[in-house]
C-alpha cells in the first residue's frame, strides 16, 4: 500500500505532466480560461488515464512485447509485436475518449458545449499517450501500479489546469502590461509554477 501511495505522489507532484515535462500544453493553455471548463476537462483526463494506462499495460504485457504471447504456448514465446505499441495504445485512447465524449454529451450538455473541440481532442493530448509510454518505460510489476500511475498522472494534469485557470480568472482584474496579456502571462506563470513544483523533488518517497 505504501508503494502505491509513493507512486501516486510521485506521478502527481514530482513527475507532473505539465510542470515537470511540459506535456499536454495545447489543451492546458486553450481550456484554462475558466475554472469550470478546466475542471470538466481535468476530470475527463483523469477518467481516460485511469482506464487507458492499465488497459495498455495489459496489452503490453500479454500481447505486444517479446515473449508476451507465451501464455498461448511455447511456440508463441519468441513473437515480438512491440512495433504495434503506438497503434494499439492510440486505438485504446481513441475508444475511451469517444466513450467520455458520449457520456459528457448526454449528462452534461452545457459542459460539452463549453469544451467544444477540445473534448474529442483529448485523444491527441500528448499527456494521455505519454502516460502509457511512461508506463511502458517504467516496467511496472503489476496492473495495480499501472492503474495508480494512470490516476496520478491524470490528477497531476487536472491540478495543473485548474490551478492555471484560477490564476487566469484573477488576472482579468489585474493590471497586466499589454504585451503580456493572454498567452504571454500564462507562459510566465506556467514557468513559475513549474519552478514551484520542482520544490517537491525534495520529498523523500
Amino acid at each position: 500500500m505504501e508503494n502505491y501511495l509513493n507512486l501516486f505522489i510521485i506521478s502527481v507532484f514530482l513527475e507532473n505532466m505539465v510542470f515537470a515535462y511540459f506535456i499536454g500544453m495545447c489543451s492546458y493553455l486553450a481550456v484554462s480560461k475558466s475554472v469550470k471548463t478546466a475542471t470538466g476537462l481535468g476530470i475527463a483526463v483523469i477518467f481516460v488515464q485511469t482506464i487507458t494506462v492499465p488497459v495498455n499495460y495489459l496489452l503490453e504485457n500479454y500481447l505486444l512485447k517479446e515473449g508476451a504471447l507465451k501464455w498461448l504456448g511455447e511456440g508463441y514465446a519468441d513473437i515480438d509485436l512491440s512495433f504495434l505499441s503506438f497503434i494499439m495504445f492510440i486505438a485504446v485512447i481513441a475508444a475511451m475518449v469517444q466513450l467520455v465524449e458520449m457520456i459528457v454529451e448526454k449528462y452534461a450538455p452545457a459542459l460539452y458545449i463549453s469544451l467544444g473541440i477540445f473534448l474529442p481532442l483529448i485523444a491527441v493530448n500528448c499527456a494521455i499517450l505519454a502516460g502509457s509510454l511512461f508506463m511502458q518505460q517504467k516496467e511496472f510489476i503489476n496492473i495495480g501500479e499501472a492503474t495508480v500511475y494512470g490516476v496520478g498522472s491524470g490528477a497531476g494534469w487536472c491540478i495543473a489546469i485548474i490551478s492555471i485557470a484560477a490564476i487566469r480568472e484573477k488576472l482579468r482584474y489585474s493590471n497586466v502590461p499589454a504585451p503580456l496579456r493572454g498567452l504571454g502571462i500564462s507562459f510566465i506563470i506556467t514557468g513559475l509554477m513549474g519552478l514551484a513544483f520542482m520544490g517537491f523533488m525534495g520529498i523523500k518517497v
